[in-house]
């Protein structure tokens, strides 16, 4: 059960395994996107049409017709990656039981977007953890966990790419340890400390804040690289107002000494702004209305003369 490319990669390992056998694939339904408005397969569904796979696609999980087709496969074990909460009347009944993959290291970081929110944390170590459902969201007693660390300047998309192999080699851990009866789990009991959550990203969260420090803004930078991007402002002599997004970034160490938010052009290749600190400098951005570039490749084209040169 799942829908998009990080549960994939735990969907063909499975199907590589010589123990386990994939009866059928639970997915959300088509939608309609972009601007002919066509249908939409999820990624786990098109992985799913090329091996010929059984799949189903409810509306909704306590749908009287979807049970009773589950309950038809009769299956031993409930896979379950980046999908949606299953109700008690679906998880409860494969016999071994319903497991979920989870880009985290429980009990830290429940939520939907437990990758993007660690590195936004500037969180130096995570991992993933399968843990057996219940009715409580990522709660569930903890089957095991991989810790993988987090690169100095890593962004969610390569950590995202790193966590998606790692996870679906502990799928198929996980697997043959309830087919030998071996798993021993552990309670979801948090240490002294705070749990740290993982709600999905809102808009507020993408805005950047130019009056926080460097380290603080260059996290948001890489944890919300390559989607859904963080952003910020930028004013014409007109008025108009233009977003721009920033996808990669550094740090220098050079001390700021403008009103945050002030941008300083340098040989026309490239672009540094005042944090609360010291000197960002933004690499990756996209300017509204146009592509994604460098930023040399961009200022090239661009008339700094037309813009208030701060970002707000």
């Amino acid at each position: 059960m799942g829908t998009p490319e990080f549960a994939c990669a735990g969907l063909e390992a499975i199907l590589a395994s010589d123990f386990a056998r994939v009866k059928a694939v639970v997915t959300v339904p088509d939608k309609p996107a972009g601007r002919g408005q066509q249908l939409h397969f999820s990624d786990v569904k098109v992985c799913a049409l090329k091996h010929q796979l059984p799949i189903l696609q409810p509306e909704k999980l306590k749908d009287e017709t979807f049970i009773e087709q589950l309950k038809q496969y009769d299956a031993d074990v409930f896979v379950v990656v980046a999908f949606r909460i299953l109700p008690e009347e679906v998880y409860s009944l494969p016999r071994k039981g319903a497991f979920n993959l989870h880009a985290s290291l429980l009990p830290n970081y429940r939520g939907a977007a437990p990758i993007q929110r660690a590195v936004m944390n500037g969180e130096t170590m995570t991992g993933v953890t399968t843990f057996f459902l219940n009715p409580q969201v990522d709660c569930g007693d903890i089957i095991d966990q991989v810790e993988v660390p987090i690169g100095e300047n890593e962004t969610t998309g390569e950590l995202y790419d790193h966590l998606m192999v790692v996870g679906a080699d502990l799928i198929i851990k996980t697997l043959k340890a309830i087919d030998e009866g071996t798993v021993s789990c552990q309670k979801q009991i948090p240490n002294n400390q705070e749990i740290k959550p993982a709600p999905k990203i809102l808009k507020d969260d993408m805005l950047i804040d130019w009056n926080r420090p460097a380290k603080n803004i260059f996290n948001q930078i890489r944890g919300l690289s390559p989607y859904p991007g963080s952003f910020a402002r930028i004013a014409s002599k007109e008025g108009k107002t233009f977003v721009v997004k920033c996808y990669q970034a550094s740090l220098t160490d050079e001390r700021s000494k403008n009103i945050p938010g002030t941008l300083q052009i340098v040989d026309n290749q490239h672009i540094y702004v005042s944090a609360a600190d010291v000197l960002i400098e933004l690499q990756t951005i996209q300017f509204e209305g146009k592509k994604r570039m460098q930023a040399g490749e961009f200022l090239r084209g661009w008339h700094s003369d037309n813009f208030d040169l701060i970002l707000f």
